[in-house]
């Protein structure tokens, strides 16, 4: 499939991409691995392609993977190693790492460090970082930002299967006839996955939607339960019983492959009636009898789950129920029937296999003592770690509290990404030493580290990753490392060099961290674990380069054996927790989630002007009732309170929110925004298995903010942020876009504007200001204010950033003569807006997506737009714009 790279070309970069040719490598974003094939077109410029031969894909790529040639810039880019605010050499750099380290080790012992990374790691870079903590400094406080993913299913995987092994793949899904998404907005968080889905139903499968909103993906669903939030545990075991009644539960399957405690039936079956289900979940029994009824008559059922049921306070439990009706039904290890659990970062799989989460050892071992020992002896190693380590959230709780006193954050941004953010800035801040490696210069977590160590980005690492259904692919470097940029395996590397372990980390290339990596998946076999490697040890350099996607693990479980001493996998005896009422003080619950085409925090999609204009602003979503009752208006701004801190949001009213209950974006921090920080606003609990942050059920409060004036700038380059009550930064072309609002005296907004002539216009009656800045005759800036009157459309303003002549009617914000407002941005693949899809349904008389598709290309890439378009086709076009 892939053909052979050139050698590599030095010991701490990768193979290059020669311009012009296309390179087959991985997608940066989320767990589907989609393929690309990427070529270079210039310095810094590169052509995207879906690569038809991938198998995750088949040439499909979403909005964010289609952008991603608008990434690579350097804006912004840490490209200096930097000790506080100085630059520094990567010798001095490194040794006062491997130094500080050293020395915390020597005076409060190895549980007095740790490491934070991520799922943007390559399985190269994680295993090297596991290695050096686990093996050498003797601690397993290593965990991931995956721990707030999908740690959940890897405990509730652990606990059925006896290893965390994902049952599925994505062909399961063009053989299944139903298909369940429990917990997952999988037309906006895995587009190429719901494509496949999509693509399923129209050979006759059918879609049910388990979820409290009723997002996009529940708009194409053939039955949409709403359920209330953590009910899913009462859901999953009604559903068990329906079938154990209704016959379908495979007593034979059982008996010959699954171990069931005495009490099971009996502990899972108290409230598993169909009214007492329906009370619990807040559904209508008539929805919820549908649902049993279709499940029960589909053997070939795939369900699906993410956050929705990760993100949990009883997380492990939710994802056990849903395994434990697989089990029951006999629905595992057979085409088209399997749970199937979809990871949303490109590696969470990878850095589960060389373990990377606190709770595991390596190569998907536990911390047993033959675990241990194999390990020990494989590494060479003077010390291995005795147990698990610090979970994310205990991690940064033992930060605050003094007990680790340094911290090595690896291409992560915690500060805006955990729970109870404002406490996990204010450990940041009194850790004694900091260090962060990140592609970023500043991010809300850079600022509190002595030191900054510039890594390779996407585009300039070489390496594997793992996808949600086990297919190890690899990423390939396409451009040289900018500036002194380095590899996050070479930084880890030459830190262990540095701290007296050179011998055990003389690695050169990637190739041979992945060889050792496999060599461990086989070594002290136990006839249990089904993770392995086998063959790849022996692959060299060259196939190591020319390496074609391959899933591990054929069909796990087909043949009735599981990773368990008994070979049989386990039924857990899960039940529903009772679901706290709302509190006088916090009436509603706070739901947190992605945007479609936004990524994390931003760092990488925040720089694409064409992914920036489906979503501007962070929104927090409310029901009418809500939005009446606490005096909120659709487009004014709104506080979010809850015991943990606040933050402001711009208020969209939607019927698609259970009253109640309110839902906020995840991706706005402190570089993006003065408001939607997130992450300051839910509880720092989390599942007491998996240890995941349980982000989907926090108790909140929200007030409406009123504004004395609201407006907008649009600047050239990238401008400092305003210092206002409400700014949001759009990246556009040749610039950005700060919507704006405040309550105090907008004359603070000139200490932004750049040097220039400048042309104003003001009317005192509206309290309305003009204010156009331009630099030989060139738009640099334009700041539009109003207390009472009308804001004009950013668009053309933002096309004159780049003209070479302002125009004359710059002030009047439109072009001389009639202008085209293409409305909010529905398809961002083809950069096309909601009025444009009006007037087109309208003029041509187009009846369905497909035609609407054919017209204007909207929704024929990775179709994540098609929900909307649907929307907007079954509103009517008038009522739609």
């Amino acid at each position: 499939m892939t053909a052979p790279h050139p050698p590599i070309a030095d010991a701490t970069g990768p193979s290059l991409s020669p311009e012009g040719r296309g390179v087959r490598t991985t997608c940066a974003y989320c767990g589907v691995g989609c393929g690309i094939v990427a070529t270079v077109t210039g310095d810094r410029q590169v052509a995207i392609a879906g690569d038809p031969e991938h198998p995750a894909n088949r040439g499909r790529l979403c909005s964010k993977g289609t952008h991603l040639g608008e990434t690579v810039g350097l804006e912004g880019r840490l490209l200096a190693p930097m000790i506080g605010r100085r630059r520094a050499s990567w010798d001095k750099a490194l040794d006062l790492v491997a130094r500080r380290f050293r020395e915390t080790i020597a005076r409060h012992g190895p549980n007095s460090v740790a490491f934070y990374v991520s799922g943007q790691l390559l399985t190269e870079d994680y295993y090297v970082a596991n290695k050096l903590m686990k093996g050498f400094i003797g601690s397993a406080n290593i965990d991931t930002n995956s721990r707030l993913c999908m740690s959940s299913a890897v405990a509730g995987h652990s606990r059925a299967f006896g290893e965390d092994v994902v049952p599925a793949s994505y062909d399961d899904l063009d053989a299944a006839e139903l298909i369940v998404l429990v917990g997952s907005n999988t037309a906006w968080c895995h587009p190429i996955v719901y494509q496949r889905i999509r693509s399923a139903c129209e050979a006759g499968a059918k879609l049910v939607v388990i979820d409290p909103r009723r997002t996009e993906t529940a708009e194409e669903a053939d039955l949409h339960l709403a359920i209330r939030p953590g009910s899913d545990v009462a859901l999953m075991n009604g559903l068990l019983h329906w079938c154990r009644e209704a016959g379908v539960v495979d007593a034979a399957y059982l008996a010959a492959h699954v171990s069931v405690p005495e009490d099971f039936w009996d502990r899972t079956g108290e409230g598993s009636d169909l009214w007492s289900v329906a009370r619990t979940c807040d559904v209508a029994p008539a929805d919820l009898r549908r649902f049993f009824e279709m499940f029960a008559a589909t053997p070939r059922t795939v369900t699906m789950f993410s956050q929705g049921v990760n993100q949990a306070l009883a997380g492990t439990d939710q994802v056990n129920a849903i395994l434990n009706v697989h089990l029951a039904t006999g629905r595992i290890g057979k085409p088209g029937a399997a749970p199937f659990s979809i990871t949303g970062q490109p590696n969470a799989m990878g850095g589960r296999e060389v373990g990377g989460l606190a709770s595991t050892l390596a190569a998907h071992r536990d911390f047993a003592e033959a675990n241990r020992a194999a390990v020990q002896r494989f590494w060479a190693s003077p010390t291995i770690a005795e147990k698990p380590g610090l979970k994310a959230v205990d991690l940064f709780r033992e930060l605050g509290n003094g007990r680790i006193k340094a911290l090595w954050v690896m291409a992560t941004n915690p500060a805006v990404s955990m729970p109870d953010a404002g406490a996990v800035r204010a450990a940041l801040a009194a850790c004694p030493f900091v260090v962060v490696s990140d592609v970023v210069a500043e991010t809300d977590t850079s600022v509190h580290a002595q030191v900054r160590l510039p890594a390779a980005a996407w585009g300039e690492k070489d390496g594997t990753v793992t996808n949600s259904d086990r297919t190890i692919s690899r990423q390939r470097a396409l451009f040289p490392l900018p500036g002194e940029a380095k590899p996050d395996w070479w930084i880890v590397k030459e830190v262990a060099r540095r701290m007296g372990w050179g011998t055990a980390f003389a690695y050169d290339r990637p190739a041979e961290i992945w060889r050792e990596h496999c060599r461990l998946s086989t070594y002290a076999p136990d006839g249990q674990r089904l993770f392995a490697l086998p063959g790849q040890a022996a692959k060299g350099n060259a196939d190591y380069e020319a390496m074609a996607p391959f899933r591990w693990g054929g069909t796990p479980f087909a043949d009735g054996r599981y990773p368990t001493p008994d070979g049989r996998a386990r039924l857990a005896p899960v039940v529903q927790k009772a679901v706290a009422p709302p509190l006088k003080d916090w009436p509603l619950t706070l739901n947190t989630g992605r945007y479609r085409d936004q990524w994390h925090t931003m760092t990488r999609t925040g720089l694409s002007p064409k992914l920036a204009r489906h979503r501007e602003e962070p929104l927090v979503e409310v029901h009418g009732d809500d939005a009446a009752r606490e005096g909120l208006v659709d487009g004014g701004l709104a506080r979010v309170c809850t015991p943990q801190g606040e933050s402001l949001y711009r208020v969209r009213v939607s019927e698609a929110q259970r009253p109640g209950e309110i839902f906020v974006p995840i991706h706005w921090t402190d570089r993006t925004a003065s408001g939607g920080r997130t992450g300051l606003l839910p509880r720092p609990l989390v599942d007491p298995v998996s240890g995941q942050p349980g982000f989907k059920a926090s108790p909140a409060a929200i007030a409406a903010v009123a504004c004395r004036w609201r407006g907008f700038l649009i600047v050239a380059g990238e401008g400092e942020r305003p210092e206002c009550l409400w700014a949001t930064r759009v990246a556009v072309p040749a610039g950005v876009l700060w919507e704006l609002a405040g309550d105090g005296d907008p004359a603070v907004l000139e200490a932004v504007l750049p040097k220039g002539a400048r042309i104003e216009a003001a009317d005192a009656s509206r309290g309305t200001k003009r204010v156009a800045v331009l630099v030989d005759g060139r738009l640099v800036a334009a700041l539009f204010v109003t207390e009472t009157g009308l804001l004009p459309s950013r668009d053309w303003l933002i096309e004159q950033l780049g003209a070479a002549q302002a125009a004359p009617t710059v002030l009047a914000g439109r072009a001389p003569g009639l202008a085209v407002d293409r409305g909010p941005i529905v398809c961002a693949c083809f950069d096309v807006g909601l009025k444009t899809i009006v007037s087109a349904i309208a003029a041509q008389g187009l009846g369905d997506v497909a035609a609407v598709g054919a017209a204007l290309g909207a929704g024929t890439n990775c179709g994540s737009c098609r929900p909307a378009i649907a929307r907007i086709l079954s509103q009517g076009a008038t009522h739609a714009a």
